[in-house]
């Protein structure tokens, strides 16, 4: 007898034992934890770019003038230029047709804005030696115009390129003589213009003088700031002021 009431308090023991680890188990089972808030987005917002070329089509030797402007960027670059002011204008003498791509950026985001400028270089077919000469539209196509930089009668790269094609030119023309008339822009005195003028014709003259032609072809003439081939004031206005013309001196 009492072996089966200590059998039934066991089996009541083991019975009260799962119930409480049952009860024990429904208690520690809690509700999962809301998901953590998503880390706020950037409000900053993208900048804003744009970029022009005044003016967009150019003979090989002239300038152009870029202006760009952005908002809200951090920085801002140009192909072939660099890093940049956010805004600004710079001037570029390019010496083949070119794209230029700028890239605006900040914490939010990246904006990008090109323009193309259109370079017009002359092309030089290789000229046959006699001792004629040529007419002037002949001529013109392989002697052509240089430009310089305010106040200044230095040659360019790209003046380099036009000496060195005009030089070839005359020297399979011997019997060719040419006039330089040397221009500037419509800043600064008189005096000093025609001083500059004559510079950069002597300049002209030098160069193709080193390359082979003759100094007794060769007249240089000042025009300085009187005879104007645009007459608006700005950048692009000037630089087509700022020139060395090639002509046939008959």
């Amino acid at each position: 007898m009492i072996s089966h009431r200590t059998s039934f308090w066991n089996k009541a023991a083991l019975v009260a034992t799962l119930a409480l680890l049952a009860a024990s188990g429904c208690h520690k089972k809690q509700a999962a934890p809301p998901p953590s808030a998503m880390a706020p987005e950037s409000t900053t917002p993208p900048p804003t770019a744009s970029i022009t070329a005044d003016p967009l089509a150019i003979d090989l030797g002239q300038s152009v003038v870029l202006n760009w402007r952005t908002t809200n960027a951090t920085s801002v670059s140009i192909d072939g230029i660099g890093e940049v002011p956010v805004n600004g204008t710079q001037t570029v003498s390019p010496s083949s047709s070119t794209n230029f791509h700028l890239v605006a950026k900040n914490d939010g985001g990246t904006t990008e804005a090109n323009v193309r400028v259109t370079v017009r270089v002359p092309e030089v077919p290789a000229a046959p030696a006699d001792n004629g000469g040529g007419s002037d539209a002949e001529f013109h196509s392989h002697v052509a115009d240089i430009f310089f930089g305010y106040d200044s009668y230095d040659l360019s790269p790209q003046a380099d390129t036009s000496i060195s094609a005009a030089a070839s030119y005359l020297n399979a023309h011997p019997d060719i003589k040419i006039l330089i008339g040397g221009y500037c822009d419509d800043r600064g005195s008189a005096e000093y213009n025609i001083t500059l003028g004559e510079n950069r014709a002597n300049a002209a003259k030098t160069a193709l003088t080193a390359a082979g032609v003759s100094c007794d072809r060769i007249r240089v003439v000042s025009y300085g700031k009187e005879k104007q081939f645009c007459t608006e004031e700005n950048e692009s206005c000037w630089q087509q002021n700022r020139r060395d013309q090639f002509s046939i001196d008959r």
